[in-house]
């Protein structure tokens, strides 16, 4: 399907610079500009690259006719936290003060996304943007399978008032089980007392005013995902800050639902459910 697309790499300037794979839908550009997808790659901020979710930024951009723009953050434990939200908001603002002239986007319909780690790292985005002067506009996000709290114990609990309950009941769910989720934390996150920050954990934001400018959501859970919990937790703080919120659980699905997307028939759907949300989003208003 990529072969369609007019598909080519950039490197963003900047220090360090970052690279980007950019997909363009096939077809007349809208006078105003295609609508830009940021994407964010899973791999719990330590595996992966620009080229593990081809498929799916492919298809994204055709179903959703918009521009795909996928991240190649630094990755743990050669470069820890906060590497990978750095070099991600490096992209988001490029995309916002040069995509126009760059990428033929528009500016007013820019989206985040991505999986994992990466749904972790659209959702920070999102909290930046707002509290950015002057606010970055971020029209939607999409959030896969998203890490939203990394405090998380491998009894569920948090140091959040709550228990995420998925970390017991599914905690023999291969391939992320409790043990791999902390190992990755461990080298993603090494100093421990920067795990309740908003850019680590976006589920411990307190400020009312941020989740009230949050953009809509579609957020896409593994009904047997250890994550499930953190990603429906993230939804319904959304929920009560009066955004629109998609939440879709997967039945049967484990975590790595995106690497299925071509071998089984749910991880397909997935793929297009959120294409098609991000589309709803880009062209109904």
């Amino acid at each position: 399907m990529g072969s369609r697309l007019p598909v080519r790499d950039l490197t963003i300037p900047g220090t360090p610079p970052v690279n980007v794979r950019v997909f363009t839908p096939p077809g007349e550009r809208p006078a105003s500009g295609w609508p830009v997808l940021a994407y964010f790659h899973g791999g719990g901020w330590v595996l992966g690259n620009i080229d593990t979710e081809n498929s799916f930024s492919a298809r994204t951009c055709l179903t959703a006719k918009c521009v795909v723009v996928s991240v190649d953050y630094r990755l743990a434990p050669e470069h820890v936290f906060p590497a990978a939200v750095d070099d991600s908001w490096a992209t988001v603002e490029w995309i916002y003060e040069h995509g126009a002239a760059e990428l033929g986007i528009d500016p007013s319909k820019i989206a985040v996304g991505g999986s994992s780690a990466g749904g972790n790292l659209s959702a920070v985005m999102t909290q930046r943007a707002v509290q950015r002067s002057p606010p970055l506009p971020i029209k939607y996000q999409v959030l896969i399978v998203p890490v939203t709290d990394n405090t998380v114990q491998e009894d569920g609990s948090s140091l959040l008032p709550t228990h995420h309950e998925s970390w017991v009941k599914w905690k023999n769910t291969t391939p992320l089980t409790p043990e791999k989720m902390l190992w990755f934390r461990d080298y993603y996150l090494p100093d421990k007392s920067k795990r309740t920050h908003v850019d680590a954990s976006p589920l411990f934001q307190k400020d009312a005013q941020v989740w009230s400018k949050l953009p809509d959501a579609w957020v896409g859970v593994a009904a047997l995902d250890i994550l499930r919990s953190e990603g429906e937790a993230y939804a319904q703080k959304l929920k009560e800050a009066g955004k629109n919120v998609d939440l879709v659980v997967y039945p049967g699905a484990p975590h790595t639902i995106m690497a299925m997307d071509e071998a089984i028939t749910i991880g397909f759907q997935l793929g297009e459910d959120a294409a098609k949300a991000l589309h709803k989003a880009f062209y109904s208003s």
